[in-house]
């Protein structure tokens, strides 16, 4: 493994490390700012909107400024974000710290998956995704550190911010290597306009895959211990505890498909990822064993695993390499979408229909994306034919 590697390693660790962070720390923040309880949710949107205007830009801004300096500075970015939600002390300074936060994700996001789809095989994708799961545990972990010695989030938003601020010394230190493997086709590429991009055959379908799958995690992330308590009657403290367990299953799954991608392709492992997901439906929705309920969100985030990273790996494949930064780049913006809009959907239509649909509205997302990947995938065309 060079050295380049093991940095992007640490850069997805990195990306991890924040993420989970607003959540862990909220119940202590709005309390200590005075703000009501839901106004994590405008922050959470001002965060959002960030990460889907980068991500529109990163084509553009990488071809500029090159993927190493992209990351580095976007690392950076972040880090000021952190320290900016460290020092801030009214809701209005979170506000405006989610700026930077929002904008600097969205950037290493876009241009770090599309530097390892360019440079690497499909296993190193699938283990890169794991450690940002594992940067995504690491994170409330150390938060709840300081919030439950004094409720001090602030020294957790700190510590977090120094570590980006590391990164960022190593990132700025490595541009060198970043450079050695940039070819002479990728530096004379030329941008294209979103317009450009949605009108290739295939994309509108990738969109809605990613912006189905997408919908689906963090409708389970969110909505999965609610509906544990409120359908199946069992204990806030359990639902809680199984409810993790899909983030666990989705950690653990990337780390075993980077060894099955020695045996299949991309396209095999999103098929194989979906089929898991149906067996976890199955076990959520049958209604005689509330322990093979609980067991299904494990196996549910067991299919998840490989979707992600193998969508975003073929990318070069499908597309091309000299269009993949930008079809890569509105492909975040599609999962980022998704992440806003699916999950309160989901609550609008649980208050009206009752909670109990939380399989049924898994199932729709999931034939979703399945029907949207097949399509793009029976009108595949090799990208050198294009």
């Amino acid at each position: 493994m060079n050295i380049l590697l093991v940095i992007i390693y640490l850069a997805f660790i990195s990306l991890g490390l924040p993420d989970s962070l607003l959540g862990s720390a909220w119940p202590t923040i709005y309390n200590q700012i005075n703000v009501p309880l839901s106004y994590s949710g405008i922050i959470f949107m001002i965060i959002s909107l960030g990460t889907i205007i980068s991500s529109l830009n990163s084509d553009r801004i990488n071809r500029r400024f090159s993927t190493g300096v992209v990351t580095a500075v976007s690392t950076g970015m972040t880090a000021v974000a952190l320290f900016g939600f460290a020092l801030s002390k009214n809701f209005s300074q979170f506000c405006l710290s989610a700026i930077p936060y929002g904008l600097g994700a969205g950037s290493i996001d876009a241009a770090l998956n599309n530097y390892v789809a360019l440079h690497y095989a499909s296993r190193h994708m699938s283990w890169l995704h794991c450690m940002w799961g594992v940067g995504a545990s690491l994170g409330p972990y150390i938060m709840s550190f300081f919030i439950k010695a004094d409720g001090n989030y602030r020294a957790g938003y700190s510590t977090i911010g120094l570590i980006q601020a590391i990164l960022t010394f190593i990132l700025f230190m490595s541009l060198p290597l970043w450079k050695r493997q940039v070819s002479e086709d990728e530096k004379n590429r030329s941008t294209m306009s979103l317009k450009e991009v949605i009108s290739l055959k295939g994309v509108k379908e990738i969109m809605c895959s990613f912006f189905c799958y997408c919908g689906l995690e963090m409708t389970c992330g969110l909505w999965a211990a609610s509906w544990l308590v409120k359908d199946r009657g069992v204990s806030e403290g359990k639902a809680a505890a199984f409810a993790s367990l899909y983030f666990l299953g989705i950690t653990i799954g990337r780390f075993i498909s980077g060894f099955i991608t020695y045996r299949l392709s991309d396209k095999n492992m999103i098929r194989l990822g979906q089929g898991i997901i149906v067996i976890g439906i199955i076990c959520v929705l049958q209604p005689f064993s509330v322990n093979l309920n609980l067991y299904g969100l494990l196996i549910l985030g067991l299919g998840s695993a490989p979707i992600y990273p193998s969508f975003i790996h073929s990318t070069p494949e499908l597309f091309g390499a000299l269009r993949s930064q930008s079809i890569i780049g509105v492909q975040m913006a599609s999962a980022y979408v998704g992440n806003i809009l699916v999950p309160p959907l989901f609550g609008f239509l649980a208050e009206r229909l009752g909670i109990a649909i939380f399989p049924y509205y898994l199932i729709i997302l999931l034939a979703g994306m399945f029907f949207m990947h097949e399509k793009l995938r029976r009108g595949y065309v090799p990208a050198n034919k294009q």
